[in-house]
């Protein structure tokens, strides 16, 4: 039985961003660690099918487990027929997919965390809210807001970027309590290719994955104890 949670003692590897680079994503998960990786596994890299089979693979073996990223949304929401953003790189990712591996991401998706607290740890793909710290995320159901919208997609600013997506705050940073590590993806804020640290006002601490991997980058990784 998949249950998508961390085995009781077992040693972490925590992936950020993959993006379709799937001769990284094999690299990283090369390892006899756990692996959770923090969402946006697919789109721009090279080979999103490849990616995911392998990741279906971690799962279904109880060797790791994904959550839940604004990118597999999407993807879960087309493949469903519903209305999205149907840029070039969600066309280019359905049209990799066979009938098998889209119903095979189907089942993940659906069964993916949107977010995850492991001991003094809180796994999210795009950020914190602090009603995270309550428990475990409710189901999704039309539009994500509130919390859900923060762990898939961040804290917007209100304004919009050259690109026409929504700029994103890290003011979330500064509400995570003292003694709690956010690790997240989503945006890639590091400016020397390795993983982003930033320390909050009330003590709290965010690890940033999002190096790039598929976009030019590159795919980052750390192992817990």
């Amino acid at each position: 039985m998949i249950t998508n949670t961390i085995p009781a003692g077992a040693k972490l590897r925590i992936v950020g961003d993959v993006h379709g680079d799937i001769n990284a994503f094999r690299y990283a998960t090369a390892t006899d660690r756990f692996i959770v990786q923090l969402g946006d596994l697919i789109d721009h890299g090279p080979d999103s099918a490849a990616t995911l089979r392998l990741m279906a693979d971690l799962v279904e073996t109880q060797r790791g487990l994904f959550l839940l990223g604004n990118h597999e949304l999407k993807l879960a929401r087309a493949l469903s027929g519903n209305s999205v953003r149907y840029d070039p790189v969600v066309q280019e990712t359905v049209a990799q997919l066979d009938d098998a591996l889209k119903a095979r991401a189907m089942r993940l998706i659906a069964d993916a965390p949107v977010w995850l607290q492991h001991g003094s740890a809180l796994f999210v793909h795009g950020g914190f809210h602090t009603e995270m710290l309550a428990g475990p995320p409710p189901p999704i159901e039309g539009r994500p807001y509130g919390a859900l919208a923060r762990a898939l997609y961040g804290e917007p600013t209100g304004r919009t970027q050259d690109d026409g997506y929504p700029e994103r705050s890290l003011r979330w940073v500064d509400r995570i309590p003292r003694g709690i590590t956010v690790y997240c993806g989503h945006d890639r804020r590091s400016q020397d290719g390795r993983p982003y640290v930033r320390h909050g006002h009330l003590g709290g601490v965010a690890v940033f994955l999002d190096t790039g991997a598929g976009k030019g980058g590159h795919l980052s990784w750390i192992d817990l104890p």
